[in-house]
Order: structure tokens, then C-alpha cells, then sequence
């Protein structure tokens, strides 16, 4: 599953949501949650189900859904309503640990079983650092949790949370608190084996910005990139896709210990390289670990 970009769309607005059909996204997140007044939620639900039914053919591998939290009251009902064939995933907001992500599974065992859809079809993507409790219990993800695809983290509901006046500092950088859930995101999603994705560019005029982010994201070893408005996209999937020379570079190292499978440590271009950029190098290809 492709994770460079992950577009949000609020479910009960149609024009938005016919606008996003056309971007380049890799996943479409139709949002019941944030981006939806309490009075609308119905009005959401029913349209998100309605726009899975009509694009399942079209749209199926990049369909996603942003339910309600599990302890809101909501979350079932959006389950209820949108788990069908052409739905590819959840995002799961607000988590306390690994063990919503599991419980959240139960539910989709029991919903794809009831749609006649394959076990384990639609796969979850956790926003896995928006509660005080989340951030205590990040250590939860493991490898082989079924039905996780990849993990992003968020800095606004924290915020909330803790009782913050601001997630940044004078100078306007990220306060400690946000950039340990920055890399514990990274670390909890290397940890279980999946894709860590980078939180939004809340300024969506500000390409320049975003561009830098998605530069510094990806260095630090973010998959993707979560998008709030559709001209996000091109700059995330450019930002996240190897260039010809990171390619080329990549699949040098590949051949190189292709040729000498018995070696550790190689030369090339006077330049030591070893297990760790065989594993990068192989990456960055496509090829797995």
C-alpha cells in the first residue's frame, strides 16, 4: 500500500470531495472527525458511504476513512456505515496504544465478514500521538500487529490535551514534547515494520514551506506525508519519490553486493559501505529490507 500522501477531504462537503477525486494522492481520507461539526456527523457518515459505494471501482486501493475516536460514542456507527467493498483503510484517531488498533480490527473482522469481503482487507493507519496516554505507550507497536499499514503522529490534539497554550516555542520550532512525538512516531512505525508518515503543513498556501517539511521529513525517515488541501500533493509525491540519481546511486550499491554476496563491507568510490546502506540502498529501489 502506497503511503507517500495521504489527502484529507471532509465527508459531508461534495465539492470537496470531487475536487480530491482528481489530485494525484496516493489515499483519500474522508473525514468524519475533526473536519466535521457534531450537528453534521450523520449527514457525513451517510455521504462517505455513498461516495465509497459509487467509486469502489475507481478509487478502491486509495479509499480511506477517518473514523470518530473508539471511546467517542461515534466510532461504531461510522463503521457500520462505511466498511464495504472499496474501502481500503481507517485512520484511527485519538489512540491510547496498540491495543485500540486491535480492538479497532475485532470490529473490521466481524464488518468484513458481514460484507462477504476477505479477513483483513481494510488496514489501519493510527494518528498515534494526539493523547497524553499515547505518548507513555508508544513502545506497544510491535511487529505484526494485523492490519496495520502505517502509523502518523499529530501535534494539535496533544496540544489540547496537556493543556498547551501553543505546540511551538517563541521562535517559532517545535516544542520538545512535539518533537519527541515526531520521533517516537518514527520509531514506533520502524519498530512494527510499517510506514511512519509525516503530520500536515497547516499552511497549504505556503508551498515553499511544505516543501522544505516534506525535505526534512523525509531525512529523518518518514514515508509520506499527510495532506489538508489538494495542491499539497504534487509537492508531497515529488518530496517522497527518489530521484534518477538516488535510484541509480541505490541500485550501484545493490549490484555491488550482488557481485560479491560474501562480503560485508564494500568500496565504492572510495566510499565504505556496508550491511546498513545495502538495507537503504534496497529501500529506496522498492525492494524491501
Amino acid at each position: 500500500m502506497r503511503l507517500r500522501s495521504m489527502l484529507f477531504v471532509p465527508a459531508d462537503s461534495e465539492r470537496k470531495l470531487a475536487k480530491a477525486t482528481g489530485s494525484a494522492a496516493d489515499v483519500l481520507i474522508l473525514d468524519l472527525e475533526d473536519a466535521v461539526a457534531a450537528a453534521q456527523k450523520p449527514a457525513a457518515r451517510a455521504a462517505a458511504s455513498s461516495f465509497i459505494a459509487k467509486e469502489a471501482g475507481r478509487l478502491s486501493s486509495r479509499l480511506f476513512v477517518r473514523i470518530n475516536p473508539l471511546d467517542s460514542g461515534l466510532a461504531l456507527e461510522d463503521l457500520a456505515a462505511v466498511v464495504m467493498p472499496g474501502l481500503a483503510g481507517i485512520m484511527l484517531p485519538k489512540t491510547f496504544s496498540a491495543a485500540d488498533v486491535l480492538r479497532l480490527g475485532h470490529y473490521l473482522d466481524a464488518l468484513e465478514a458481514r460484507c462477504g469481503m476477505p479477513g483483513g482487507e481494510v488496514r489501519i493507519v493510527p494518528v498515534a500521538t494526539e493523547t497524553a496516554q499515547a505518548m507513555l505507550t508508544m513502545a506497544s507497536f510491535v511487529p505484526g500487529i494485523p492490519r496495520l499499514a502505517g502509523i502518523t503522529w499529530g501535534a494539535e490534539d496533544l496540544s489540547a490535551a496537556i493543556g498547551a497554550v501553543s505546540n511551538r516555542e517563541v521562535d517559532g520550532g517545535l516544542s520538545p514534547l512535539y518533537v519527541m512525538a515526531n520521533s517516537l512516531c518514527l520509531c514506533a512505525a520502524a519498530a512494527a515494520g510499517v510506514a511512519a508518515i509525516d503530520t500536515l503543513h497547516a499552511d497549504f498556501r505556503d508551498a515553499a514551506g511544505l516543501a522544505a517539511s516534506c525535505a526534512t521529513a523525509r531525512r529523518r525517515g518518514f514515508r509520506g506525508k499527510i495532506a489538508i488541501h489538494p495542491d499539497q500533493v504534487d509537492i508531497i509525491n515529488a518530496a517522497f519519490t527518489p530521484s534518477e540519481a538516488e535510484l541509480a546511486a541505490a541500485q550501484r550499491v545493490v549490484d555491488a553486493f550482488a557481485a560479491q554476496p560474501d562480503a560485508g563491507t564494500l568500496s565504492i568510490d572510495g566510499v565504505m559501505v556496508d550491511m546498513p546502506h545495502l538495507k537503504q540502498a534496497r529501500r529506496t529501489l522498492g525492494l524491501g529490507d
